[in-house]
């Protein structure tokens, strides 16, 4: 059996990063280790690496951990960043790219972003044009490869992190999705196991470039994930 694919995981304690911690329990071909700035329990039957660290330290943890793959599922809320612009932008921006950088300076050849549906950098919307700026940044690093995830409406149970609004738009989404056609299909609710599994299944391609995958396409890539 060929070396396991070294992945780094920044953005564990959100939903999409425990999704991918729960997702990588009993799998071979891969060593995850993720880097946080605070403890979450692990998933019953990890066999993974937890690095607690302030962000200040995470490029020196994240060489450390030698990745082939960077994975950054990192991401704050306007009520966490205290409705403050540069608190929300040292997040979902500032970090994404430090974390990206260090990964590329220590030989990771992969990045992996967790981004947004119409993630604009142009965008007049605050939390869009972040969202398109980190990918930007991530893009000028040149990763042999670059994949950046574009999902829906992600559902799925989140820990102590209340978005009423979000709340509504998953009980809904069953109906909503139904209407949710052409431009509108990548806007549809996906699971965050399925985002997961998505990045998981990327992280063990082989083809060079840059990729922007959407819902369907994110869809297409957990159902190639091996079990």
């Amino acid at each position: 059996m060929s070396n396991p694919r070294r992945i780094t995981l920044v953005g564990a304690t959100g939903l999409i990063g425990r999704a991918i911690m729960r997702a990588s329990v009993g799998r071979e071909d891969i060593r995850l280790t993720a880097v946080s700035r605070r403890e979450v329990p692990l998933p019953k039957g990890a066999r993974m690496e937890m690095v607690i660290a302030d962000p200040a330290n995470w490029p020196e943890v994240i060489a450390e951990t030698k990745p082939d793959v960077l994975i950054s599922a990192l991401g704050t809320t306007w009520k966490k960043a205290g409705k403050d612009e540069d608190t929300f932008r040292a997040v979902d921006l500032d970090l994404v790219v430090a974390s990206a950088k260090a990964a590329r300076k220590a030989g990771a050849q992969q990045m992996i972003l967790v981004s947004s549906g119409m993630a604009n950098a142009a965008s007049k919307n605050f939390y869009l044009s972040v969202k398109g700026q980190a990918e930007a940044g991530v893009t000028l690093l040149k990763f042999d490869r670059t994949d950046i995830l574009h999902p829906g409406l992600l559902v799925g149970k989140r820990i102590n992190d209340p978005r009423f609004a979000e709340t509504a738009g998953i009980i809904l989404s069953p109906v909503m999705n139904v209407f949710l056609h052409g431009r509108a299909r990548k806007m549809r609710s996906i699971r965050d196991d399925v985002v997961a599994r998505g990045a998981l299944s990327l992280a063990l391609a082989k083809q060079k470039g840059r990729f922007v995958h959407d819902n369907d396409a994110i869809v297409r890539a957990s159902r190639q994930l091996s079990t």
